[in-house]
């Protein structure tokens, strides 16, 4: 599985020939990239509403949008996307080569520039190379897009448990999502082998100093590697 950041929270994923791109949002400061730069990907996931998230959701001729029925509903009336599949918080689709579940994440939605319209509830994913089941499967590979998301049980729970996640781009710019302390409890609770910060530094509301970050990942007892990455740098997950 190949991983590449595109800055906030937007990454590029491929699994076997399957590819897919959440949350596009390329007028961020890590990346001088703009949509027409990237190769077209067969899918886009959709974490939330919000314009940080969706921004260039109808960039991309050919590829279908996933998201909740009522995010998806916006990108069509509004950004002109014709292919869409809506899905929602549980639920796990197989998008060629890869197996997407919704997970829940604790934030708010809302769409348009005053939010006048209502988004569904906010989410994360997990992509996969297996489909998920209740019995492990120590050869499968992982990953989890935590979305915009705030510290939940449900990670420790569920998430690490029954989706066994190898890998986590977790937020944690404080302010809007976890910092980096609840972020370093979060990879703890998961029990990755890697994590990458994201949705950071973005605006001046979610500055931090990164390093803040892997010292709360170490001072938390976690043995995942913290894989700080710079724009549009990618990372063969195996």
């Amino acid at each position: 599985m190949e991983l590449t950041w595109h800055g906030h929270s937007t990454w590029y994923v491929t699994v076997g020939d399957t590819s897919l791109l959440i949350d596009p949002f390329f007028d961020n400061p890590f990346t001088a990239l703009d949509p027409s730069d990237v190769e077209t990907p067969d899918y886009i996931l959709l974490t939330h509403g919000h314009a940080d998230h969706i921004a260039d959701a109808g960039e991309f001729d050919g590829a279908t949008v996933v998201g909740t029925p009522e995010v998806v509903g916006y990108v069509e009336a509004e950004m002109g996307v014709d292919e869409t599949l809506g899905m929602n918080i549980g639920g796990t689709v197989e998008l060629g080569d890869a197996f997407v579940s919704m997970v829940r994440a604790d934030h708010t939605n809302g769409l348009g520039t005053s939010y006048e319209y209502d988004a569904g509830v906010p989410g994360g994913y997990v992509v996969s190379d297996t489909k998920p089941t209740q019995v492990s499967d120590s050869d499968s590979t992982t990953f989890y897009h935590a979305g915009d998301t705030g510290l939940m049980t449900d990670m420790r729970e569920i998430f690490a448990p029954y989706l066994e996640p190898d890998a986590a781009a977790l937020p944690v710019g404080d302010h809007y999502t976890m910092g980096p302390w609840q972020a370093a409890i979060a990879t703890d609770w998961l029990d990755v082998d890697h994590v990458f910060p994201m949705h950071y530094d973005t605006f001046p509301a979610i500055e931090i100093d990164i390093r803040d970050f892997e010292r709360e990942v170490k001072a938390v007892g976690s043995d995942a590697d913290v894989h700080v990455l710079e724009a549009d740098e990618s990372f063969t997950l195996e």
